[in-house]
């Protein structure tokens, strides 16, 4: 009671163009009585029949979104027909949060009493176990905000995410700078919808060329590592040079192992010494350490300078680069210290995955396996079909995989740009990923190595809680495989998994929580009992921390 069925229910009816109903209601029209009134003169049990009535009837029917009460999930037959009949969607509330919104409402017949929190707090531990065993989605709503909430769901259903199919031909928007080249099935243009935050997302082979298009300041600093300096460090500057930019360098050391504090700090230093100001830009040319570390120095500079991303890997051009996050890691965990902090533009130049290595290229697709697994199952067929033919850097392959991928992941950013709850979904194989990264080393495995084999974990935690079915959890394990990931994961020890796991962001409450698969393509954020997280983690673990 009080999570907003009703408030949300009635919204949610009217995107999809359907009937709303709530039970509660519908058990008034037919006695012409209000609920109270049944409770005081026939009792909760009688009530609870004629609820169970109205939900045997309605589940029979099509076309309706469906707002029960309550207590409707106590009787096993609604129970039944409730998860059998249609999707369940269950909006988990806080008792405190539950307080507030019913604290002056005098038609909950539970809640007369001189405790109602107390009253609240045995129907939670009564109930939730119940909601849980039949919900399809799980939806928090400690965030009152209807429009927020019913966008979440929407995407948990499926929808509006476009189908694949939308990116047969490259997208044209109007409102964006336009390709100067002829559209072919290589190059893309997106982007991230956020208001007067809104920026694009080039996808194109040679985009590299256009990078003066997307910088607005005259004075531009470039960062970037010693791997990919040598390659396209004076590329940049040259295009920057030529139409009167003032182009200034910063060289890092390549690995995971140097996004850090020190790292941070030689930015800031060579921004200092060089007088930067507020009408600087950075750009960020490299893969997603660069990205991190270049964005995370923006956003803290001056209190926020612009800076554009020039994704070079594959991992960082389909997840990285996209969505505003930026950080840096931490000797006791991975990203703990960044910030929120939107580009410019992204600037995907698909012909410098041309010089990525093999493994490096496999490290990316571990995050394209992602977007399949968690939103779009048509997606995942297809990679599937076609995972050779990204390993092999087959381009027109390549630019559909990245501009679905990104299209994904902007329409996720869109909706919950904070990570508030849906875009928690984008994490999914990250808890056991971050775990196997910090306790090896940063950089032993590579940041896709270590999502792929944690999807593989996810998967296997997903099955042997009931949600998918062992032929999808093969399907990923096979995928990964095929991408030329590892499928098995370091025998860190118990104590060594949990320990890492427990310094992670989504936690709460000291709750490990972890993305799992409802089904294929639908992600939830549970945490789970640690019998079976120890059975995953046994079944998982090879004795050797080798890939």
């Amino acid at each position: 009671m009080g999570a907003g069925k009703t408030t949300i229910g009635r919204a949610l009816a009217k995107k999809l163009n359907m009937r709303f109903v709530d039970s509660d209601h519908e058990v008034e029209a037919r006695t012409g009585v209000a609920i109270p009134v049944i409770f005081d003169i026939e009792g909760e049990a009688s009530f609870r029949q004629r609820e169970a009535d109205v939900i045997r009837d309605l589940t029979a029917q099509g076309g309706i979104v469906l707002a029960t009460g309550g207590g409707a999930i106590l009787n096993e037959q609604n129970r039944q027909y409730l998860h059998s009949r249609g999707t369940v969607i269950y909006l988990r509330a806080s008792v405190s949060h539950i307080l507030q919104r019913t604290s002056h409402d005098k038609n909950r017949p539970l809640l007369r009493t001189a405790d109602p929190r107390k009253v609240l707090d045995e129907l939670t531990l009564q109930r939730d176990p119940l909601y849980q065993e039949i919900a399809h989605v799980v939806i928090e709503t400690g965030r009152p905000n209807v429009a927020h909430l019913v966008q979440t769901i929407l995407v948990q259903l499926g929808w509006p995410i476009a189908p694949a199919s939308r990116l047969a031909k490259p997208l044209e928007l109007t409102s964006q700078p336009t390709m100067s080249t002829q559209p072919s099935p290589t190059s893309h243009l997106l982007k991230v919808a956020l208001g007067e935050r809104s920026y694009p997302i080039l996808i194109a082979p040679d985009a590299l060329k256009q990078v003066a298009k997307y910088v607005q300041s005259n004075r531009v600093v470039i960062v970037t590592n010693s791997t990919v300096a040598p390659l396209y460090l004076a590329r940049v500057t040259t295009s920057l040079e030529t139409v009167g930019k003032k182009v200034e360098q910063i060289i890092l050391p390549d690995g995971e192992a140097h996004k850090n504090m020190e790292s941070l700090t030689f930015i800031f230093d060579a921004l200092l010494k060089n007088k930067c100001d507020r009408r600087t830009t950075l750009l960020a040319l490299g893969g997603g350490v660069i990205g991190d570390i270049t964005g995370f120095a923006a956003a803290s500079y001056m209190r926020g300078i612009p800076f554009v991303q020039i994704p070079t890997t594959l991992l960082s051009q389909v997840d990285s680069s996209v969505g505003g996050k930026t950080g840096i890691n931490h000797p006791l965990g991975k990203n703990m210290i960044g910030a929120f902090y939107q580009p410019q533009a992204v600037i995907a130049d698909t012909k410098s995955l041309a010089t990525l290595p093999a493994r490096e290229l496999s490290a990316g697709l571990a995050e394209v396996i992602k977007y399949g697994a968690i939103i779009d199952t048509e997606f995942f067929t297809w990679l599937e079909q076609n995972c050779q033919k990204l390993r092999a850097h087959d381009e027109a392959a390549l630019a559909y995989a990245i501009g679905r991928s990104c299209e994904i992941k902007a329409e996720v950013v869109r909706l919950d740009e904070r990570e508030s709850g849906l875009r928690a979904i984008l994490n999914f194989g990250h808890t056991f990923a971050h775990a196997i990264e910090s306790a090896l080393g940063y950089g032993a495995w590579l940041h896709g190595e270590a999502v792929g084999c944690g999807m593989v974990m996810a998967a296997d935690l997903s099955c042997r809680l009931g949600y998918i079915s062992v032929s999808d959890k093969e399907r990923i394990r096979a995928l990964v495989a095929a991408a030329g990931l590892p499928v098995q994961a370091p025998d860190l020890g118990l104590a060594t998994w949990l320990g890492w796991m427990q310094v992670d962001k989504k936690n709460e409450g000291g709750q490990i929580k972890f993305v799992l698969l409802k089904v294929m393509g639908r992600a939830v954020l549970e945490s789970v009992p640690a019998s079976v997280l120890e059975a995953t983690l046994l079944a998982c673990c090879t004795s050797s921390a080798d890939i």
